[in-house]
């Protein structure tokens, strides 16, 4: 669905700074890999780190999403790293 021409001018406009001075273009663009191991764990190839980390489920999360206990390591959700990320 095409975003309305509206929107697009308030979201660049947020990119002008006072005195009508844009921004600097991209400063940093992340390069990342990711790679299925098996269900819901992941392996993931991030910048400045030396070996993957792994994404995968635990507790709670396993149950929602019907892993039977003790049929995968536990590793932390991509959403603890969101919310790791986001705290620190």
């Amino acid at each position: 669905m095409p975003v309305p021409l509206a929107c697009c001018r308030r979201f660049f406009k947020d990119f002008v700074q006072e005195g009508g001075e844009t921004m600097s273009g991209v400063v940093y663009r992340s390069q990342v890999r990711i790679e299925r191991v098996k269900g819901p764990v992941r392996r993931a190839y991030l910048p400045g780190e030396s070996q993957p980390v792994v994404f995968g489920v635990h507790g709670a999360v396993a149950e929602h999403y019907k892993v039977a206990p003790g049929a995968l390591e536990p590793h932390a959700t991509t959403l603890d790293y969101v919310v790791a990320a986001a705290g620190g």
